[in-house]
């Protein structure tokens, strides 16, 4: 179940507690000769994602209907009968209204939001077809009270810019509640806004690239069901823009989420269809990016094979890089990223000694903290499985004082495994780091 955000926002927008809601919703229900005794547990459960039964989902339009002075369908309240046709997307009404009731949940912590887990299986490979196939959005002209204009995009840009350096210095968890609330102040009165076509495709644009930062804040804060549904959209908005580049970079964060999950096989084949639908408009960046993670699924899979073939054609993407001839979104493949990657998949392997060339590599090349903090993580670990304790405690030292100050979920993770490692080898020469990652994870966030 998806939460019913819709209805969150309807409810906040009438003022109306979940208890009020329930008895009003009583009362409407008796005077049509109906027996119900509904609780503020009952609205809870609605908001997590589960259908009120029979006619009360049309009571709960007429009760907040009243309350707004105007008429509500079950489509304005995330309650439309499932298994219906969708509406058609254009003008995209129906999406922006979703999306930036998401983005109002999420600002004011709604924990039904925030706690929900992430989907699997079809609802979460669904969003991903409807990118790669037809129908297109034809038009995605909108008629609203006020005019987006180009300083409008600068300001989207700039922001996503801002945000996303924020986040390599200071984390997700830190720059989430701030991004989340940059969409609700400045963004989502833009996507309502009157604009035409070609403005429209631009807007949408750099709307996705936006959200999918609140996206990778979301992740890096261990809100995996929210994360998910950011980059859900941010894809959405990909197909409204007509951008193939920005989707396969979005399909890109989804692929790494979904290793994490440990969910290899889709995050293989969400990779080939970043790399089939994308073509022309995939740059050597992203391509190699997408090549590396796929290799690691392989790895994990224990495909060797595919593995190995995979590392090559990310190390022959790689090479075809050109800065300044990417865009602004796919700054994240640094030099040393593939490298790391390789790694990675090279270890998984077994390949210790190719897997440490690899990592060195990665580590001797410069990169923002954040990336660094996870480069000396991996070579950490290979360090170890090799038995050089002195090196790997050396190692796992620099890694903690670069996450000094960086509130994220996933740094806090890469150095909880290294203890795991640095306690398993046991071996006094890693006893320095290991107090070192022990007083950095008391330091609370």
């Amino acid at each position: 179940m998806e939460p019913n955000t819709l209805l969150d926002s309807v409810l906040d927008e009438a003022g109306i507690s979940h208890a009020g809601l329930a008895a009003h919703i009583n009362e409407a229900g008796r005077a049509r000769g109906m027996k119900l005794r509904y609780e503020h547990t009952a609205v809870a459960r609605w908001l997590k994602g589960q259908r009120p039964r029979g006619q009360v989902p049309d009571l709960i339009c007429e009760v907040l209907g009243e309350r707004l002075h105007r008429a509500l369908t079950l489509d304005d309240i995330g309650l439309g009968t499932p298994g219906t046709p969708r509406a058609p997307s254009t003008p995209l009404s129906g999406f922006v209204e979703r999306a930036t009731a998401l983005w109002r949940s999420d600002e004011q912590q709604r924990p039904h939001v925030i706690g929900a887990p992430a989907v699997t299986g079809t609802p979460a490979v669904i969003p991903v077809w409807e990118w790669e196939n037809p129908p297109e959005d034809s038009d995605v002209s909108r008629h609203g009270l006020t005019r987006v204009s180009m300083t409008d995009l600068d300001m989207l840009r700039a922001a996503r810019a801002h945000y996303e350096q924020m986040y390599r210095k200071a984390g997700g968890i830190a720059t989430r509640a701030r991004v989340v609330g940059f969409l609700n102040s400045e963004t989502a009165p833009l996507l309502r806004g009157a604009y035409g076509d070609d403005m429209g495709r631009q807007l949408h644009r750099a709307t996705g690239g936006l959200v999918a930062i609140a996206g990778i804040c979301a992740y890096d804060s261990n809100a995996h069901g929210l994360a998910q549904r950011y980059f859900h959209q941010a894809l959405r908005l990909a197909k409204a823009s007509g951008d193939r580049g920005l989707g396969a970079y979005v399909i890109a964060l989804l692929v790494t989420q979904s290793l994490f999950m440990k969910e290899y096989r889709q995050a293989v084949a969400f990779a080939e269809s970043a790399l089939r639908a994308a073509g022309s408009q995939i740059t050597p960046a992203l391509a190699a990016d997408l090549y590396a993670m796929q290799a690691k699924s392989y790895a994990k899979l224990g495909d060797g094979h595919s593995a190995l073939a995979c590392i090559r054609r990310a190390e022959t993407a790689a090479e075809r890089i050109r800065p300044g001839q990417e865009p602004d979104e796919t700054g994240y493949v640094q030099p040393g990223l593939v490298n790391i990657q390789v790694a990675e998949a090279l270890l998984s392997l077994g390949d210790l000694g190719a897997a440490r060339e690899h990592a060195t590599a990665a580590v001797g090349t410069p990169a923002h903290d954040r990336g660094r903090v996870h480069r000396l993580a991996m070579l950490t670990h290979i360090e170890l499985r090799q038995g050089d304790a002195d090196r790997a405690n050396a190692t796992a030292v620099e890694m903690t004082e670069r996450a000094r100050g960086m509130e994220s979920q996933r740094l806090r993770d890469r150095l909880r495994a290294v203890r795991e490692h640095l306690a398993a080898s046991d071996c006094a020469a890693t006893s320095e780091a290991a107090e070192l990652i022990d007083g950095a994870l008391r330091v609370p966030f």
